[in-house]
């Protein structure tokens, strides 16, 4: 029973952790440019805010790799099987304790280092974004 809620919580993680952050920038030409004229600097403003951010949105997102959470799941462990000891040798089985508060600590450092990992993610959109707003809020347009 508890290995299916350990799987569960687990299979969670996963994809929650797949979910990228994804912001969306609204323009409106504001000095009246045709759709044409709209379309030319936007491809523009979008090739200089790669340059400046290093970013690219277009490309394909990283894929996780075995081992991304390796550090944090393995840290997480080490602290809750310690605290899961000292629980644990409270209640009288301190072996006991150790074992459920490392898959617990495990747990909570492996989700601790995807939203890490995905608030980098989001950052990292985030710097492309503010450079192909300010773009286009050069060339006329009103940005949101």
């Amino acid at each position: 029973m508890r290995s299916a809620w350990i799987a569960a919580v687990v299979g969670a993680q996963l994809v929650l952790g797949a979910v990228a952050a994804h912001s969306e920038v609204f323009v409106y030409p504001a000095k009246g440019q045709t759709p044409d004229q709209q379309g030319k600097d936007e491809y523009e403003c979008s090739k200089w805010a790669k340059s400046q951010s290093g970013v690219d949105p277009s490309a394909p997102a990283r894929q996780p790799q075995v081992g991304d959470h390796a550090r944090g799941t393995v840290g997480g462990a080490a602290r809750g099987a310690a605290a899961g000891a000292a629980i644990g040798a409270i209640a009288g089985d301190a072996g006991k304790g150790a074992g459920i508060g490392a898959v617990a600590g495990g747990v909570r450092g492996r989700r601790g280092s995807m939203a890490g990992q995905q608030a980098a993610v989001a950052e990292e959109r985030n710097a492309y974004d503010r450079a192909f707003m300010v773009c286009l809020e050069g060339r006329g347009y009103s940005t949101k």
